[in-house]
């Protein structure tokens, strides 16, 4: 499926301001119900939706051999690793430190492409890739960070280990030769993370134990249905209708409304570090980018 390119803008302004709000929303979910098993509920709410949108659009299907791999990777490291580590750490520390570190994702799939993919690393690409690590360093550094709380380094350990872990999927996914499309496969992966993180969450946490209230209910829904099972359909979509340069530039107007959001709805504080920060890793994004136009 493709779409015209005011569309897909229109679409991609919609994923980008879902995202950047699911951030606070996720902070909000872990006051009442522990990191894993908010991503276990979030991905049976994301799997039950998207079998029902793939039985009405007749695109269910069983996976071919050639897409087991496919399946194996991205159910582990995307829809189990990348938001268990996002959940956690969130839980530890502000959303709007969360985000920034997050979204670091670029970052790593840089030098990760070059290394596995063969594709080039020029000086442009080099010199983002050091600014983005200043970055993250004025975020960490023991002047604006205490490093003898241990809720802090776990913290911003964990938000690291998701970033990492997304970037080393969209490496699998470029190398991957598809036999069926990726929102054929969407229900298979949502289905094997559901089933690991909710065995992963009772050995961890225990059974699961919270006050299903209406409006925790609503958050639940929220991360479950448009921020996983829309937002991947939208993405899949977006990536055949706009150039890559494009969607990932237009990526990292996400912590901005993350941050944005949990000044608005958690009241947070946005301290010069944090925008220093923020600043220079988007730039340092934003130049690995551009590095890789003809």
């Amino acid at each position: 499926m493709q779409l015209t390119r005011r569309a897909a803008i229109a679409l991609f302004t919609l994923l980008v301001l879902i995202w950047g709000v699911n951030w606070t929303v996720v902070k909000l979910i872990v006051f009442d119900v522990p990191p894993v098993w908010s991503s276990a509920l979030r991905s049976l709410i994301a799997c039950s939706t998207v079998l029902l949108v793939q039985r009405a659009t007749r695109n269910f299907v069983i996976p071919r051999r050639q897409d087991i791999s496919i399946i194996l990777i991205i159910g582990l490291l995307n829809m189990t690793a990348c938001p268990t580590f996002m959940a956690a750490g969130v839980q530890l520390i502000p959303v709007g430190r969360s985000v920034v570190l997050g979204y670091t994702m670029p970052l790593w799939v840089i030098p990760c492409a070059w290394l596995f993919l063969r594709e080039a690393l020029p000086p442009r690409r080099l010199l983002g890739i050091g600014i983005g690590l200043c970055g993250i360093f004025v975020l960490c550094n023991p002047l604006t960070m205490d490093w003898g709380n241990r809720d802090a380094l776990l913290g911003h350990g964990y938000l690291l280990l998701s970033a990492l872990s997304w970037a080393m999927a969209i490496i699998c996914i470029r190398a991957h030769v598809w036999m069926s499309t990726p929102f054929q496969l969407l229900f298979w992966q949502t289905l094997l993370a559901s089933v690991l993180l909710c065995a992963l969450a009772f050995a961890l946490e225990g059974p699961l134990s919270f006050s299903p209230t209406p409006s925790l209910l609503l958050l639940l829904a929220y991360c479950g249905i448009p921020a996983t099972a829309l937002a991947f359909w939208a993405m899949t979509v977006i990536n055949a209708s706009l150039p890559a340069t494009t969607t990932s530039l237009s990526l990292l107007a996400t912590p901005v409304v993350g941050i944005l959001g949990s000044i608005l709805f958690l009241g947070e504080d946005i301290d010069l570090p944090l925008a220093i920060a923020a600043g220079l890793i988007l730039c340092g994004i934003a130049l690995g980018v551009f590095a890789s136009r003809p």
